[in-house]
């Protein structure tokens, strides 16, 4: 399946455009990093590909079909998007929080079974979450309640996993962790979508990078192409060197 940003054109009032005639696509079975400098809009871009904002001019498509014209329940079942600053509710477990990906396949009214409770813990098992289970929400680190979204989103079971910045609050390890898994995730025909700001991260994990700068894509490409001194010094405005083994890897000078 494709994921299909066309000609986008965004931007909050009483400021600039945040995004100007953006066009870009996500395939399953791939990571695609999004980079950039702050402000450059890789956040609006994210959401907009999840359809929780519209854009005022271009379309965001999904096989074809515009995400606008889907209705919400069958969105989610395609599309799950892990914000970067969610707040932990007062009054749930992490559990209940995992739970809640499993609300688009809940029937009205209905509650959730074993096979959505089954998915849950599935789902924290993945994400190493899985002893926090009756853990308050509120009382969870930034580290741990980062993990808990992204296990919410797994047990949502979309192909399309858009993350804004998914490993900002981890420490190394479980920074490797999660983008093994999300490797992983895409061998097993899922479509990921990072907000990234670890330029080398992004380079050893995502298998196409997109580079935003202004509120205009830049560069798109494999890391290798992508990733030079001459477009890291204009993007980022820092004068480095790109190594290129065993992966690209900039060293700022």
């Amino acid at each position: 399946m494709t994921l299909r940003v066309e000609n986008i054109v965004f931007g909050y009032p009483g400021r600039e455009k945040t995004l100007a005639g953006v066009t870009l696509a996500a395939h399953s079975g791939e990571v695609l990093g999004l980079l950039g400098p702050n402000g450059s809009g890789k956040t609006t871009l994210l959401r907009l590909m999840s359809g929780s904002l519209l854009p005022q001019s271009g379309q965001v498509v999904l096989e074809g079909r515009p995400v606008s014209s889907l209705r919400p329940r069958a969105l989610a079942r395609t599309l799950a998007l892990v914000p970067q600053s969610a707040s932990p509710p007062e009054g749930f477990t992490a559990l209940d929080v995992v739970l809640m990906g499993r609300h688009a396949h809940i029937p009205r009214f209905g509650r959730e079974g074993e096979a959505d409770l089954a998915a849950a813990e599935r789902a924290m098992r993945r994400t190493g979450v899985e002893a926090l289970a009756e853990r308050g929400a509120q009382s969870l680190s930034g580290g741990e309640w980062q993990r808990v979204l992204i296990a919410r989103a797994l047990a949502q079971e979309a192909e399309f996993l858009l993350l804004d910045e998914p490993v900002s609050n981890l420490d190394i390890r479980y920074q490797l962790e999660i983008l093994r898994l999300l490797r992983a995730l895409s061998r097993e025909g899922h479509a990921i979508v990072l907000v990234m700001h670890d330029i080398n991260l992004a380079a050893r994990f995502c298998d196409r990078l997109a580079v935003l700068c202004g509120g205009a894509l830049r560069a798109e490409g494999a890391p290798e192409d992508v990733l030079t001194p001459a477009l890291l010094q204009e993007v980022y405005g820092v004068p480095g060197t790109v190594s290129h083994l065993p992966y690209p890897r900039f060293e700022p000078d």
